[in-house]
């Protein structure tokens, strides 16, 4: 062989095995793959902790742990345990992100408790549904028909309807006090990715939550005995159309959450007890949910899968889910899920990490401006012997035992 020839060759062996080095088989893919994935342009916050805030994928596995699913596609994911707060994983816990209807799930934490009885009714008007987004999803609220507070609620958790939202926000004092209300209770949550619009969740110009903060919204949420019913259950009976000299017909609703009821290709969830699932075109799918297995409970917050299989945000879901509930014990928690600010201060502590001016002054005010019932006791997540959470003297814990509410899922609420 020509010395020369000799010499080429033997340096285009030695880039192809500088090349195989730095990219084994396969990696090259896997990168074009992760490359087409949208990341966070700027920096994220860092409440519950630094790691938080970090870009990409965030889990620390001990001996024994199970390696998370294949196939994650969300732009962020959050997993962590809702009694005592540690996020297991994460990923872009903080990216904000249109959040569509599980914003509802700070819709009801905020309202849900100031407007009691269940039982008190409210005559539409026109003028309550106009501004109604395009597209919106409805569950059938007509002008000039009465319906129950306890009616309107579960438009808004079974069918994620825009009008059932836009009365009971008029019923609060109107979209805009509400949108402050929602805005003011984010705030006292620590939930400081997200900034309120709309209270449907409707896609609006700055409307953005994060993976985190709608778990915050959920933990919140499911404290409270009302939310926990109508966020399991999952069908219903509607007040249908009245007509003139006939008795009033009703229509059953069904949980659009599908790790509830179930649909093709996707199973309901062992456990599963909540929470909100949403989708609009900026936000794509999205869907924060809880359950409990051998006395642990999970909440998994999963926004904009690219997936293009259906039910891919259910799908997700579940097997992050499913993560969780095996690596318990078996990973070093790589964040928390923090208390609420007036729980902090309460405490004589400072706010988490990232927690801003703002934050503290909305600490030092929540209880003056919290709406009317919002700022009671909550209830612990417990069918027998619970303990009551008592926000308003600064304790904040999240006791064991949360319910599984499988009677409320099974039985219609009429």
């Amino acid at each position: 062989m020509p010395a020369l020839k000799k010499t080429v060759l033997t340096v285009l062996s030695a880039a192809l095995l500088s090349v195989s080095a730095v990219c084994p088989a396969g990696a090259a893919d896997k990168d074009k793959t992760e490359d087409k994935q949208p990341k966070p342009t700027g920096p994220m916050s860092t409440v519950g902790g630094e790691r938080l805030g970090e870009i990409g994928t965030q889990v620390d596995l001990g001996p024994g742990a199970p390696v998370l699913p294949k196939d994650l596609s969300a732009r962020s994911w959050i997993v962590a345990d809702a009694e005592n707060g540690e996020v297991l994983a994460s990923h872009n816990a903080h990216w904000r992100l249109p959040p569509a209807s599980t914003l509802k799930m700070l819709f009801a934490d905020t309202v849900l408790p100031a407007l009691q009885p269940k039982s008190m009714t409210h005559l539409v008007t026109e003028d309550e549904l106009a501004d109604i987004g395009e597209g919106s999803s409805l569950v059938g609220v007509k002008e000039d028909h009465s319906y129950t507070v306890h009616d309107l609620w579960l438009g808004v958790f079974l069918r994620s309807g825009n009008d059932a939202v836009h009365v009971l926000s008029e019923m609060y004092g109107g979209v805009p006090a509400t949108v402050a209300a929602m805005q003011r209770h984010a705030e006292e949550l620590q939930a400081l990715d997200t900034t309120v619009i709309s209270p449907d969740g409707y896609d609006a110009p700055h409307q953005v939550s994060s993976a985190y903060d709608l778990t915050l919204f959920a933990r919140s949420g499911m404290q409270k005995a009302d939310f926990r019913e109508y966020a399991a259950t999952a069908t219903a009976e509607f007040p249908g159309e009245q007509k003139k000299g006939k008795k009033r017909k009703s229509f059953e609703i069904q949980n659009t959450n599908r790790l509830i009821t179930g649909d093709i290709g996707v199973d309901p969830y062992k456990g599963i007890a909540g929470v909100k699932n949403g989708y609009t075109t900026q936000a794509g799918n999205t869907f924060t949910g809880i359950a409990e297995r051998d006395g642990k409970v999970l909440l998994v917050t999963v926004m904009h899968p690219s997936a293009d299989e259906s039910h891919a945000v259910y799908k997700e879901a579940a097997h992050l889910l499913d993560w969780g509930f095996s690596a318990g014990g078996k990973v070093t928690p790589v964040g928390e899920l923090v208390a609420p600010r007036s729980a902090v201060a309460a405490k004589g502590s400072e706010p988490a990490a990232g927690a801003g001016k703002a934050g503290k002054k909305h600490a030092a005010a929540a209880t003056a401006t919290s709406p009317a019932g919002s700022g009671g006791a909550w209830t612990a997540l417990s069918v027998v012997g619970g303990v009551l959470v008592v926000l308003a003297a600064g304790v904040f814990l999240v006791n064991r035992r949360w319910p599984l509410p499988a009677l409320a899922r099974r039985l219609p609420r009429r």
